[in-house]
């Protein structure tokens, strides 16, 4: 007859275990996003101080143009609201 092999099961850790694991761990959790932060931001292709220049006037004037368009769109339905109230 073969002898069977009794393969030991792991034991669990205690919840204690698993919270001293973790507080062991804690300073390099907390810091991991952080320095996967900084080589991201050695990465990025920063633009130069005129393309910035560039880009805030070119939102600048976006602002002011959707600024001029929602108002008008304001006047004219407080114009539109106006009317009906005058009809009823």
């Amino acid at each position: 007859m073969a002898e069977e092999k009794k393969v030991a099961a792991k034991a669990q850790p205690s919840k204690w275990q698993k919270f001293v694991e973790g507080v062991k761990h804690l300073p390099q959790t907390i810091a991991k996003p952080f320095k996967e932060m900084y080589y991201e931001l050695k990465r990025v292709t920063w633009p130069t101080k005129r393309k910035l220049i560039v880009y805030s006037i070119i939102v600048l004037v976006f602002m002011l143009f959707m600024g001029i368009v929602i108002g008008l769109f304001d006047l004219g339905a407080s114009a539109l609201v106006k009317a009906l109230g005058n009809i009823a």
